[in-house]
């Protein structure tokens, strides 16, 4: 053996390694509830994660990984949320997400402890957005209290300036989900001196006659919405019967095309909506899936789903999962670690992922990314934007997120 020979096995050996680097894949884990409670937009957001995975991953993946998107359901049942975790957890995954509030309360102690990425956009812990006790957990995205306020802030800009003796109502399912804007309304109705009337509606939903003749009587200038699925049909029904007129209806962002056409084009025509993401199917990387998955067969799902705003949704939150991702592997390098992830999604400014979502700048104390929303209405055919991306009141849901991230550290220690 001479010395060339060794430097040539040398050579190999590094080689190797760094093709064995390369082949590694970013793993995703997206725990959701496929076979109960969310299965209205789940499929959706699972399905255009897997497309905008297969669109990068043909260009490369992310700075030469490619993407590796595991989806597992875990029925809208804590327990089973905690087995999906540790299972992928030994698997290697290092970021995940649950899109469910109740699964991600329970997994969130553990990904804490364990120092693992969990993303939570539109789901779980409003005062997560706070990076200074919540190192690990990413709500990117405007929690229920920033959407809240900047509804608000939609009316109060329709009434010149001045809520002063305006009347708003909140429906909601009398759960959790459906209470969580209230903290913020009642504050804000202090603040401008608008009259907050409360609507709860018992669970399921799907019996509103009383509320919406409660509602008639009150005769509120606007009605904020926070239903989903089913109960939003119910609604515009009650709505219809009880002569409230569709357009000072404001519903939260759960409300996609699927209702649209269960309520009737014509019929929802006012209906305006808070929401994340861009609609409709224009943007250039929906024409680049169409063109390069489903065109010629190879798309992760049924093409009427990229109808839907839960598939822009879909898109939105896989983004900015990636773009996190470059960004830790570019200024940390291989092997990634969740620190370098943390830090990458820590580095994210002004993402709007080419005009798809509400631009976010992520730094370590704000994990929420600013909370920008926008109104926008249904105009019979399609939904027309009412106003600029917004995010109003923050001192007001500051002052939420930092009570009770103040009370979570508490109870930690």
């Amino acid at each position: 053996m001479n010395r060339q020979w060794f430097s040539t096995l040398a050579g190999a050996v590094l080689l190797l390694g760094a093709q064995s680097a390369l082949a590694q894949p970013v793993k995703f884990a997206l725990c959701y509830d496929l076979s109960k409670a969310y299965t209205f937009v789940t499929p959706q957001i699972v399905q255009a994660a897997k497309d905008n995975a297969d669109i990068l991953n043909a260009k490369g993946g992310i700075e030469g990984h490619q993407i590796e998107i595991i989806a597992q359901d875990h029925g809208n049942e804590p327990q089973r949320g905690i087995e999906c975790y540790e299972k992928l957890k030994r698997e290697g995954v290092m970021v995940f997400d649950f899109l469910s509030t109740p699964v991600s309360r329970a997994v969130l102690p553990r990904a804490m402890a364990d120092g693992n990425i969990m993303m939570q956009s539109f789901a779980g812990r409003g005062d997560a957005i706070d990076g200074e006790v919540f190192k690990w957990i990413f709500p990117i995205g405007a929690t229920y209290w920033g959407q809240v306020a900047n509804d608000v802030q939609y009316i109060k800009n329709q009434h010149k300036g001045d809520l002063k003796g305006v009347k708003i109502g909140l429906i909601y399912p009398d759960y959790a989900f459906g209470q969580e804007p209230i903290p913020v309304l009642k504050t804000l109705a202090a603040k401008e001196g608008f009259e907050l009337l409360l609507f709860p509606n018992p669970l399921p939903g799907k019996d509103q006659a009383a509320v919406w003749t409660q509602v008639r009587r009150a005769n509120p200038d606007w009605m904020i919405s926070w239903n989903l699925s089913a109960m939003h049909v119910v609604a515009a029904r009650e709505m219809k019967r009880n002569g409230y007129p569709m357009d000072k209806l404001i519903v939260v962002n759960w409300f996609n095309e699927a209702d649209i056409a269960n309520i009737g084009a014509a019929e929802a025509k006012g209906i305006r909506r808070g929401t994340n993401v861009v609609g409709g199917k224009n943007h250039p990387l929906m024409t680049q899936i169409a063109a390069d998955l489903y065109a010629k067969g190879k798309g992760n799902g049924d093409v009427k789903f990229m109808d839907d705003v839960y598939y822009n949704t879909g898109l939105a939150m896989s983004s900015v999962m990636f773009e996190g991702t470059r960004l830790a592997i570019k200024q940390g390098g291989w092997p990634l670690t969740p620190t370098k992830i943390k830090a990458g999604l820590e580095s994210l400014k002004n993402f709007d992922a080419n005009g798809l979502l509400a631009p976010v700048t992520v730094t370590a104390k704000d994990h929420g990314g600013g909370g920008k929303t926008r109104i926008d209405m249904w105009d019979g055919a399609k939904w027309v934007p009412q106003s600029d991306w917004i995010s109003a009141y923050g001192d007001v849901v500051d002052a939420v997120v930092k009570e009770q991230s103040a009370e979570f550290a508490k109870s930690t220690k």
